[in-house]
């Protein structure tokens, strides 16, 4: 199950779609969904999670952790609300697009993809395209 808690001023617009989107995008590299858990939260909460978790002092966009237990995926993934939009400034996208590369990105990181190193990290690249592509909503 994927459940999306709110430490911030933001409420994604449509749960029920995200859910099913990322449900799919799990089924697609051959895993099953856990229990998933996305906190969306500002810069100072995520802040203080990579200082005390991961002693980086550094601001950051995404933080997962995964507890997932072989092919099933279960985690904690924070999203700092403010990074994204300040991201999606910076490479030209809009706001939604780059909420969904950075909501996937988490997901790929439980299914084994990696982002350090060039060729890891275009690889993930891939990837996310590859998983925005299926995201649709009915109308």
């Amino acid at each position: 199950m994927i459940n999306f808690n709110y430490e911030t001023d933001f409420n994604l617009d449509n749960e029920e779609a995200t859910a099913t989107w990322l449900g799919n995008v799990i089924t697609s590299e051959n895993k099953k969904e856990g229990e998933i858990n996305y906190i969306f939260c500002d810069d100072e909460y995520l802040h203080k999670i990579n200082v005390e978790y991961l002693d980086h002092d550094t601001l950051t966009d995404i933080i997962s952790f995964d507890y997932s237990m072989g092919n099933e995926l279960h985690g904690d993934i924070f999203v700092s609300i403010e990074r994204v939009k300040d991201n999606a400034t910076d490479f030209n996208v809009s706001f939604e697009d780059e909420l969904k590369r950075v909501l996937v990105h988490g997901i790929l990181h439980y299914c084994g993809y990696k982002d350090k190193g060039e060729a890891n990290e275009l690889l993930m690249r891939s990837k996310e395209d590859e998983k925005i592509a299926m995201f649709h909503v009915e109308q």
